[in-house]
Parts: C-alpha cells; sequence; structure tokens
C-alpha cells in the first residue's frame, strides 16, 4: 500500500514501512530470487517468472539439453518417485530419453535440495542418503539403510 513518498508492506502480519526506494529494490531482489539461475558442475537449474522449474546443462543451449518442469515442487516428486538407489535408465522409465536422463541424475546429486550422491559412472547410478522418505524406501519396512 502507498501512503506518500513511502510503501508499507505487510510480511507474517508485521507491517514495514518502505522509501520508494527501497521497495523498488526490495521487489527487485525478490523478483531475482524467484526467477534465479543456479550453476552447478554440470547442470543448472533456474525458476521462471511462470513457475516452472528448468534443469539445464551448463554448457549447452540447445532445447534437447533441458528438461522443463511445471515447478520445483514437480521435480521434487520425481526425486521421490525414484528408489533409493537410481540409474539413468531408472530415471528414463518416467519418459525421459536420451541424455535428458543422464543430466537430471546430475541434477540430482548436484542440488543441495537433494540428498543423493553418485556412486558410478557406468552405468550413471545415484544414491539417496540420510531418510530418503520415498515409497520404495517405505516399501521396504523403513530398513532401505540397512546397507549402510
Amino acid at each position: 500500500m502507498r501512503t506518500g513518498d513511502a510503501v508499507e508492506v505487510t510480511v507474517g502480519g508485521e507491517t514495514l514501512r518502505l522509501s520508494r526506494d527501497d521497495a523498488d529494490g526490495l521487489r527487485e531482489e525478490l523478483g531475482r530470487v524467484l526467477t534465479e539461475r543456479r550453476e552447478f558442475l554440470h547442470t543448472a537449474g533456474e525458476r521462471r517468472d511462470d513457475g516452472s522449474y528448468v534443469v539445464s546443462r551448463c554448457s549447452a543451449d540447445a532445447s534437447g539439453h533441458r528438461k522443463v518442469f511445471e515447478s520445483f515442487e514437480a521435480l521434487v516428486r520425481r526425486y521421490d518417485s525414484l528408489p533409493r538407489e537410481f540409474t539413468a535408465e531408472t530415471v528414463g522409465e518416467t519418459g525421459l530419453t536420451g541424455s535428458r536422463r543422464h543430466m537430471l541424475v546430475h541434477h540430482f546429486a548436484e542440488h543441495p535440495a537433494f540428498d543423493c550422491e553418485l556412486v558410478a559412472r557406468q552405468p550413471l547410478t545415484a544414491r539417496k542418503r540420510g531418510d530418503c522418505g520415498t515409497d520404495a524406501c517405505n516399501a521396504a519396512g523403513g530398513d532401505a539403510h540397512a546397507d549402510d
């Protein structure tokens, strides 16, 4: 809400009064954070204005080197649907083809939101660490980490 040369912003029940310059800075920062692109070793993740999330190869521009998800939460659901140990082929069982399968395995291993690591390169394999919380782990009777 604008009041004269100031802007009032209410967050979590607390109202802050900001100058127009500070409010503009806040808007820019929020826009940057909400649509940020984070680069990792092999992959990058980008949150778009429309809420979608794009996983791409860091050094590639062609559309064949990226996968667009409806949201970051959709990517989390994809990860949660995977078994505790998974390969690029396992990722491909959900309809992904070609190098995109490998790209996703790398992204899961590189992004800090996903607690997993690469355990083999041939075939490319990742393993979830900690409490993976997936149906596959739950189906194992809660003892999915017995081989650790």
